[in-house]
């Protein structure tokens, strides 16, 4: 008889992390008889816990162990429910990696994106090994800091002892699956992070390789989504009190999983998946390089059954989180209610586009007080200062959709096929306001949600490994069948109009 089918996803974040449990498949009635549906699909958090930046001596790590650890608990939660998993995947952020050494034991904590040492790495590197263009033209990756060519550069530069000694290194939810599995691969998905990647060849460069004093043998066998890295090891088994349960590359990117579960009904889509990042962008058959994605420093990222994610990072709502978290540390017990609702409530009530801003402006990569960047930002360009939260708050929103107005004409002009929908996912799904703004500005319906599209994505995955369903169009029918979706219409494009004309004066 066929089972309801449990999966285990760990969908890890740059501020937190959870652990969930997706169910596919619910008893329905056929006569005299029980039988299993597999038309929907459901999540229930098991963990939840944060992913905090660790500073020490002057760079920014990840708790590597802590996150296993995480991941060990959930696993254990889940034995103790008693539910049989079919299997588990991973997901995290990209570009951040893992040494391994000989020893088969981890170097080090790995630095984080947000690491200094990368702010002039990108510049040195382009200047000095191998020019911009010529990066772009082998990857197709929006050009930026952080990516793992200029950390890998950085450390080299430093004489970085990690690197020095590393047998292997792992992007981090590859390093997870090794050290719950033993066995070392390198995920097509998380790996087009990188700016290492050929996707035309769909493998590492070796001249890039090279240019960081690397070679190929230093990265895993590189796999597809879908495919199995291995079993729990014995340790992890008495551990969790699971048995030798198979663990799947998933989209390893987050971002990846998150567009796999995209709920669309055909291609004719763009998506954006809003968090701490938005990413907006479309899905295609073929990479897009060219002068045009060249200059306006675009992305193509691996996707799911062979797909690339054109798209382009945009500073989402880490300046709203930012901002939030200064708020709260300095008022007073009930000073000033600073819940979401509250704070997004009174900045509806502001006076629209008085202060706009560029979120992506390199003075909003990482300030000591956003707050104060924000205020700079306006004062610089001689505009009002926004004072309170709720003025700031406008700003922000504002802002956000202005520029994703300005990235979805880009995606308009160089897509292959016209853009008839826009699907926000993520976190970012649940904020109406801004969702609506996000219509008002780039003049599409807007859907919004799924709130837990990376979870959905990785699950599906999984049950996709497992021969639940046939392709990405079946996962995405699924998905929608299990939830509702939040239609947003354009309104006000008059004066939408006339402050995206005050952005780009702004900005230019």
């Amino acid at each position: 008889m066929k089972n309801i089918k449990y999966f285990f996803a760990v969908d890890l974040g740059a501020t937190s992390g959870r652990t969930i449990l997706g169910r596919i498949g619910t008893h329905c009635q056929d006569g005299d008889q029980i039988k299993i549906d597999y038309n929907s699909v459901s999540l229930e958090e098991v963990t939840r816990f944060p992913n905090r930046l660790i500073q020490q001596g002057g760079h920014f790590y990840w708790d590597i162990f802590a996150l296993y650890d995480e991941i060990i608990r959930g696993l254990k939660e889940v034995a103790r429910s008693g539910k049989e998993i079919t299997s588990i995947g991973i997901d995290t952020w990209g570009v951040d990696f893992v040494c391994i050494g000989e020893d088969d034991a981890i170097l080090r904590n790995p630095r984080a994106y947000r690491d200094p040492v990368t702010f002039d790495a990108m510049d040195d590197y382009l200047k000095h090994v191998v020019s911009k263009r010529e990066v772009y033209d082998v990857t197709g990756i929006q050009l930026m800091n952080f990516n793992s060519i200029f950390q890998l550069y950085a450390m080299r530069r430093e004489q970085n002892s990690a690197l020095k000694h590393a047998k292997k290194i792992l992007f981090v939810p590859d390093a997870l699956s090794w050290m719950l599995t033993g066995n070392e691969v390198c995920e097509y998905t998380i790996a087009s992070t990188s700016e290492l990647l050929d996707p035309r060849t769909g493998q590492l460069d070796e001249r890039l390789l090279h240019s960081v004093g690397l070679s190929r043998s230093k990265f895993g066998k590189m796999i597809n989504p879908g495919t199995m890295v291995g079993t729990l090891t014995d340790e992890v088994q008495r551990m969790t009190g699971l048995g030798p349960v198979p663990v799947y590359a998933v989209a390893g990117h987050d971002t990846g999983s998150a567009v796999a579960a995209v709920p669309a009904k055909d291609e004719r889509f763009a998506y954006l998946s809003s968090g701490t990042w938005s990413l907006m962008g479309i899905e295609t058959k073929e990479a897009i390089i060219n002068d045009t994605s060249y200059e306006r420093n675009f992305t193509n990222e691996g996707g799911i059954e062979g797909t690339t994610r054109f798209l382009k990072n945009i500073c989402g709502m880490w300046l709203y989180e930012r901002c939030r978290a200064e708020w709260e540390s300095a008022s007073t017990e009930g000073s000033i209610d600073l819940s979401h609702q509250a704070l997004q409530d009174a900045a509806m009530k502001e006076a629209p586009f008085r202060s706009l801003i560029n979120p992506d402006d390199g003075c909003f990569a990482n300030p000591s007080s956003m707050v104060a960047a924000i205020q700079q930002y306006c004062n610089d360009t001689h505009q009002p200062v926004p004072e309170t939260p709720a003025q700031i708050c406008r700003c922000i929103f504002e802002s956000l959709a202005l520029r994703y107005k300005q990235v979805f004409g880009y995606l308009k002009e160089m897509a292959s096929f016209p853009i008839e929908v826009l699907h926000i996912i993520g976190g970012g799904s649940k904020n109406k306001y801004l969702n609506q703004f996000t219509a008002n500005a780039t003049g599409v319906t807007v859907l919004a949600g799924p709130q837990e599209g990376t979870a959905f994505g990785n699950i599906m995955v999984q049950a996709k490994a497992v021969g639940l369903v046939s392709d990405i169009w079946e996962m995405r029918r699924l998905i929608k069948n299990s939830l509702v979706l939040e239609r947003y219409d354009p309104q006000d494009k008059d004066a939408w109009d006339a402050a995206y004309e005050k952005y780009l004066n702004l900005t230019k």
